[in-house]
């Protein structure tokens, strides 16, 4: 796709096909699909004016292209990312992940291993335009120590290109160990991160999460928990969570990602917890890709169960949902691209958001970037930054039917040329010796 950006900082933008939830503050009249043809004018770095399309054609012509905001990516982990050649998972299931990235992580995970796989996922995803991510960071000792100077790192780097965020993930049983729990939300404080967990029992955690809580209020931390990533139905971690997070007065500062187990429980129990999360202000990811692949999985057996959480359901409870990509060609996952393209087509497919889309956009886009606080981020608005992604397709059967090789990424008004980095890069780190 052939685009010539006019000279200077001042242009307009004609015939741009808008999906309308994704436009802040304007009134576009949209069609059955909420897409408007529309002007947009750019100044400076800036959109300074969205417009219904009247005609003539002035500036650059998009014949009806579509046009997107940048991404906000919610929940990823950069720190695993791109070591599947050399730590496979030998069975394809969670506890096969498990094993593999812990005896990865013992060999191989020194600071310059860690920062170049990390910044190459970085890479991939500001190419392909996405402008927040928020990552899950391994941090049992002596892992910690090594990660999260790296993270820091690279999130002062790319500030402003891609902002980044950072949760630590421990098994949640670390915080019963007053020490540990203590150090480690000291050093989530110092490089002003999210305090986190995994939470996946039957049993009673109420009295962990008080520590967890009462550890994040006295550092002022936001929580980011996977909570219940399995289909076992008499996994309920997420209800205690949302009482947990009304006992501690902590309503809008816990994301709880996952959530598997949500949608193999019985309807009146799921609605329960649902109307409880919405009434304690809990944010959902759901990470479809992922949870497809490992979930219910079995030598030589056709999956069953899907793994996806609740997704329509959550939303009609007035819970905050957001889709993101998880991992990224580890053993939890063997493939992506930090395409966040990507995963909104095989999002949408996967959860059937769509027969109408509706505004179901807005959980890749500016639904992650209120939960990190990036309200410039994932949508398109009168002085908002001119930060937004020209597609090859013009409506939603063309855009999610390809992957969008040709797309344009355009960040402060001008496009990037980013391109995704060679695989070819990581040779000597990522394959086998």
């Amino acid at each position: 796709m052939a685009r010539t950006f006019p000279p200077g900082s001042r242009y307009r933008v004609s015939r741009a096909m808008l999906p309308t939830c994704l436009v802040d503050g304007i009134d576009l009249p949209a069609d059955k699909d909420g897409l408007a043809l529309a002007d947009f004018d750019v100044a400076d770095g800036r959109i300074v004016a969205i417009r219904p399309h009247s005609g003539p054609e002035l500036g650059m012509d998009l014949d009806s292209a579509m046009v997107l905001p940048c991404f906000a990516d919610l929940h990823t982990h950069l720190d695993k990312g791109h070591i599947w050649e050399r730590a496979d998972n030998p069975d394809g299931t969670h506890d096969g992940a498990l094993m593999s990235v812990r005896a990865d992580r013992a060999a191989n995970w020194n600071a310059e291993d860690v920062h170049r796989r990390f910044e190459f996922s970085l890479r991939c995803a500001y190419a392909h335009g996405t402008a927040a991510i928020r990552t899950h960071i391994d941090s049992l000792a002596p892992q910690a120590a090594i990660s999260w100077p790296a993270f820091a790192a690279l999130r002062d780097s790319w500030a402003g290109r891609v902002e980044l965020q950072a949760a630590c993930i421990v098994p949640v049983d670390l915080y019963r160990d007053a020490d540990a729990g203590r150090e480690l939300a000291n050093l989530v404080a110092d490089h002003g991160g999210l305090l986190g967990g995994v939470v996946l029992t039957r049993d009673s955690i109420d009295d962990v999460l008080d520590t967890l809580f009462t550890l994040a209020r006295e550092r002022n931390l936001d929580i980011d928990l996977h909570m219940d990533e399995t289909t076992d139905p008499l996994v309920r971690g997420l209800a205690q969570l949302a009482e947990a997070t009304r006992r501690h007065g902590y309503e809008g500062r816990v994301t709880a990602g996952h959530c598997c187990s949500l949608s193999a429980q019985p309807e009146l129990e799921a609605e329960r917890t649902m109307t409880a999360l919405a009434a304690a202000g809990v944010s959902v990811v759901g990470l479809p890709m992922c949870n497809l692949y490992l979930q219910d999985r079995g030598l030589a057996r056709t999956p069953r169960l899907r793994g996806v959480t609740a997704l329509h359901e959550l939303r009609a409870h007035g819970v905050r949902t957001a889709i993101a990509s998880d991992n990224t060609r580890d053993p939890f996952y063997a493939y992506g691209d930090m395409d966040m393209i990507e995963v909104l087509r095989e999002g949408i497919r996967i959860g059937q958001l769509d027969r109408p889309i509706g505004d179901w956009p807005r959980a890749f886009t500016s639904t992650p970037a209120d939960v990190m606080d990036q309200p410039a981020i994932g949508r398109l608005k009168v002085d908002g930054p001119a930060d937004f992604i020209i597609c090859e397709g013009r409506r939603w059967s063309e855009v999610l039917s390809r992957p969008e090789p040709s797309r344009i990424v355009v960040r402060n008004g001008k496009p990037t040329g980013a391109q995704v980095p060679s695989f070819r890069e990581l040779d000597d780190l990522a394959l086998p010796a």
